[in-house]
């Protein structure tokens, strides 16, 4: 017996003995521990647990929105200014985690069923440091040190790579593919950025559709190959 059954066996035990035992049998502070328990122990088998809640189709939906910001910024003077800029491209990536979360939360009733919760919120917390210097750090920028907003394009793909490497361990292998090409791009974009220190919409746009591009390739493989086996 592996360690996530016996993890798994023990969690049905303990839920067992706080639905079944009547109170009197089970004293209140001893149901708060199995509580308890049963919450350590699910969480456990969610981190050692593959994460099958990223879509292709949602991932592939980023890609064309942030192609399509790129393309609108290019032909239109809707960004003619750093604010607008980066007001643009933070709506945008607010969609795009939306269109995410919405396919993540179906999918992950589906495949993961009784953990689906615990993953999702794992999946979350391990790129919540990147989301939040994604949307305080242009604030920053923009309040107290506008002339360095021509960084954000490399920072926010920086930071994508930092949150898909701290979700690698639930991940498929090659996503680390992904999380290298937005990690070598950021830094390309900030080496370019620096000669003219001008906000480009491709400089953003063209690296984040290759990369969610690349990101959905290997998920619909992936997924595709892990849906058989079900």
């Amino acid at each position: 017996m592996t360690p996530l059954h016996r993890q798994q066996g023990r969690a049905y035990t303990l839920h067992c003995k706080v639905s079944r035992c009547p109170g009197e049998a089970m004293r209140e502070s001893d149901k708060a521990k199995a509580l308890a328990d049963i919450v350590e122990i699910r969480s456990q088998i969610a981190a050692g647990t593959a994460f099958r809640g990223y879509g292709p189709v949602a991932i592939a939906i980023t890609a064309l929105l942030g192609l399509g910001m790129a393309a609108a910024q290019s032909l239109w003077p809707i960004a003619a200014t750093p604010t607008a800029y980066v007001a643009e491209w933070m709506a945008t990536a607010a969609v795009c985690a939306a269109v995410i979360r919405l396919e993540m939360q179906g999918r992950s009733r589906r495949l993961h069923s009784s953990l689906a919760d615990t993953m999702i919120n794992q999946a979350i917390e391990h790129f919540l440091p990147a989301t939040a210097a994604s949307f305080f750090l242009p604030a920053l920028f923009l309040r107290f040190i506008p002339e360095a907003t021509w960084m954000m394009p490399g920072l926010w793909q920086i930071f994508v790579s930092v949150g898909i490497f701290a979700s690698v361990r639930t991940l498929p292998k090659w996503m680390v593919l992904t999380g290298a090409w937005y990690f070598v791009t950021g830094f390309g974009c900030l080496l370019l950025g620096s000669q003219s220190h001008t906000l480009s919409p491709w400089m953003m746009g063209l690296p984040f559709s290759i990369g969610q591009g690349m990101m959905a390739v290997i998920l619909y493989y992936w997924s595709g190959d892990a849906d058989g086996e079900d």
